[in-house]
């Protein structure tokens, strides 16, 4: 996926009231833009550090610029939370994703389960639809260690277990965590930080939903999906 119009570099001065920033851009103006993202971005706020932006012309938004790409410790990391679906659809057309590109139809955002969408949903004739969750990653606490949560996500063990639902209803269903940072070569749930996700995931894949961590390639120019990378077992919270 490349970044059409080109991203605008700046320096982050503080990231606030979760869809906020502000800014210092490389001609010395400040300003205040949209952030993308309603998560913590644990490790990702830390004033000074440089950071690109979209550029938008819409009169109809309030805030012209958004936050796509934080540089940390030398990695450029993706925090849109609206691209991972974008990204995992060119992951499964590329041939990452197991056999999901034989699927001869994709639908984005399809209803399921008890009043939730999918993300993807995969189908072709004789054989099972394939119910695809995606979820954004760019948390990190050790060198080469992509994790996922960063904070608590109730919403996300509610979409586990109507996954499995659809498993056992003779369905395919698959979480993929989709991370955007090039410098990790391991996934693993943080179940530290949520043991009751960790403990639904654990659920999930014993009653037959799969799981796959994509890493990316990511620069202030594109972000591609690169290929697989090893899930470890989740780290538990001390007793």
């Amino acid at each position: 996926m490349l970044f059409v119009p080109p991203l605008v570099p700046a320096r982050l001065i503080q990231r606030y009231k979760r869809f906020l920033f502000d800014a210092v851009l490389e001609d010395g103006r400040e300003i205040t833009g949209f952030c993308p993202n309603t998560g913590s971005m644990l490790g990702l706020t830390t004033p000074g550090s440089r950071i690109w932006l979209s550029e938008h012309d819409n009169p109809n938004r309030k805030y012209r610029h958004a936050m796509e790409l934080v540089e940390v410790e030398g990695a450029v990391v993706g925090v849109n939370t609206a691209l991972p679906n974008r990204l995992a659809e060119e992951a499964i057309l590329a041939d990452i994703v197991g056999d999901f590109g034989s699927y001869p139809v994709l639908r984005r955002e399809q209803r399921y389960g008890r009043n939730s969408r999918i993300d993807i949903l995969l189908s072709g004739p004789d054989r099972p639809d394939l119910y695809v969750e995606v979820k954004n990653v760019h948390f990190t606490r050790s060198g080469g260690l992509a994790e996922f949560p960063d904070t608590v996500t109730a919403r996300g063990a509610k979409h586990l277990r109507e996954m499995a639902d659809m498993v056992e209803a003779g369905h395919r269903a698959a979480m993929i965590f989709l991370i955007q940072r090039e410098d990790c070569d391991r996934f693993r749930l943080s179940g530290d930080l949520d043991p009751a996700y960790a403990a639904a995931f654990a659920e999930a894949s014993a009653r037959g939903v799969e799981a796959y961590a994509v890493k990316c390639a990511v620069s202030p120019a594109e972000i591609t999906p690169s290929g697989l990378i090893e899930i470890d077992e989740p780290v538990l919270a001390a007793l």
